[in-house]
């Protein structure tokens, strides 16, 4: 045990990152068996907690990403690599992952390869569609996103080299899935379920935390105009906690939502974001977005964002968060996950 301590970067993490890991661990396998269980209650507890459990996972492959679990990164990749197979992010590289979000942070953008705006003005038909599924709150854009990811290396020209790995990926989850199905299709609806619902709080999450736009130069690479800016980088990063009375609520999603602090030092660990952030704000609530307000937001403009390009009157920094914290205005975006490479 004492070895295993000191491959961590704080000896702290056993007790925070492990139990996590742990978590999620044992949340997928309760959970699996949850949904295959006979009554109907249990097969509900299941979906939640498998749900949760892929959550988790997928918050542990950010932390990994940021090298905040062990000294190594090396170490960090495994685990990510790992944690990818729970949530269902395996399909690409976790070394795709890593470098999608490290440009995020260091460019201070929002850096893609697939231009979803284009797509959808191109094709109005296939958008209402999106927009009619959302309506009814299927998370039908993200879906698109986690489809392109799947087939990641038949889309995207640049990853054609990934085809074996992502081949037999798709046989390996497709076959588990497939076997799931004939011997329990209650099982594997309840598993897709799970899955959405786990897309859902990804991109609930997601949804207010920056007003930038995209830019597509994932692989044309152009010098980003606010790289290293910092001042500008917290101005337009917005903290959305679940609740800042009871703080360990924001454990559901491994304090995610106090996105200030954590692009302030993106180096410390889900445990400590709490602490930066109230040494940054001095506590005061005016700086985050309310739960409520959220909620309103997500709900209010679910058909808006599937096709919501930035006008030259769209607010940003301060107006960004007095509207996000009124509940006010056609702000918010989907399809900003972090698990999608592209």
């Amino acid at each position: 045990m004492a070895n295993f301590v000191a491959l961590l970067k704080e000896p702290i993490g056993l007790r925070y990152h492990g139990g996590a890991v742990l978590y999620a661990c044992t949340a997928y396998l309760f959970g699996i068996l949850g949904v295959i269980h006979e009554s109907l209650v249990i097969n509900l507890l299941g979906t939640l907690l498998l749900a949760h459990g892929m959550i988790i996972a997928a918050y542990m492959i950010h932390e990994c990403g940021h090298n905040s679990v062990f000294r190594h990164s090396r170490h960090n990749a495994d685990l990510g690599r790992t944690m990818s197979w729970l949530c269902g992010a395996a399909y690409g590289t976790y070394e795709d992952i890593r470098y999608k979000h490290f440009r995020h942070h260091v460019d201070n953008d929002d850096v893609v390869w697939f231009d979803y705006d284009r797509l959808l003005n191109r094709h109005p038909f296939f958008t209402k569609i999106i927009q009619a599924l959302e309506w009814i709150y299927i998370p039908a854009q993200d879906l698109l996103m986690h489809f392109i990811m799947v087939f990641t290396s038949f889309i995207i020209p640049q990853r054609r080299n990934q085809r074996l790995r992502n081949v037999t990926v798709i046989l390996i989850r497709g076959g588990a899935f497939l076997a799931l199905a004939i011997f329990f299709p209650k099982a594997a609806l309840l598993y897709a379920v799970a899955y959405v619902i786990m897309i859902q709080v990804l991109r609930f999450m997601d949804m207010l935390q920056h007003d930038y736009p995209y830019n597509t130069t994932l692989f044309d690479y152009e010098d980003p105009p606010h790289k290293g800016d910092s001042d500008w980088e917290q101005e337009h990063t917005f903290s959305n906690p679940l609740s800042l009375r009871y703080e360990k609520l924001n454990w559901l999603t491994l304090n995610f939502g106090y996105h200030n602090a954590h692009h302030s030092n993106m180096a410390v660990p889900w445990y400590r974001l709490p602490s930066l952030h109230q040494e940054l704000t001095g506590g005061d609530p005016q700086r985050v977005i309310p739960l409520v307000a959220q909620l309103t937001l997500f709900h209010r403009n679910r058909v808006m964002r599937v096709y919501c390009e930035q006008a030259p009157e769209y607010p940003q920094g301060d107006a960004y968060l007095n509207a996000a914290r009124e509940a006010a205005g056609p702000i918010g975006g989907n399809a900003a996950s972090f698990l999608t490479s592209f």
